[in-house]
């Protein structure tokens, strides 16, 4: 089965994020595919390269990477809600005058048409938080 997930909620203010992280590393071990993760809202927040929790805190940001890397999975982040929480990726920063941008490796920035795309591609589309 094809999955898409989209998750709505900050990394440390709800468990959505992790329990979505959890559901799609036991779907992939299954022989399932997630074709695409869209955060939007507070989900934003998973796709900050600067965020440092303490080491013994689970480490939403690098979790993500590295399933990204690992699977080739998609991960985007809704352009609207990341310009209004200041996640800036490179060409935007570079547009502000910032010196680094603020994303993650793995995800990338796009739009609502991704979301659509995902909607309709996947056979099954799941939201957390």
């Amino acid at each position: 089965m094809k999955f898409a997930i989209q998750i709505n909620t900050s990394p440390y203010g709800a468990n959505a994020g992790h329990t979505a992280y959890q559901f799609i590393t036991a779907a992939l071990r299954q022989g399932h595919e997630i074709f695409r993760v869209f955060f939007y809202h507070e989900g934003i927040y998973h796709a900050f390269k600067h965020a440092t929790p303490p080491d013994d805190e689970l480490q939403f940001t690098a979790q993500w990477s590295e399933l990204a890397r690992g699977h080739g999975i998609d991960l985007v982040v809704c352009i609207s809600a990341a310009q209004r929480r200041g996640l800036l990726c490179s060409d935007e920063a570079q547009r502000q005058g910032k010196k680094d941008q603020d994303l993650a490796e793995g995800f990338r920035i796009s739009g609502l048409g991704q979301l659509v795309e995902a909607t309709l591609e996947a056979d099954r589309f799941i939201v957390f938080g």
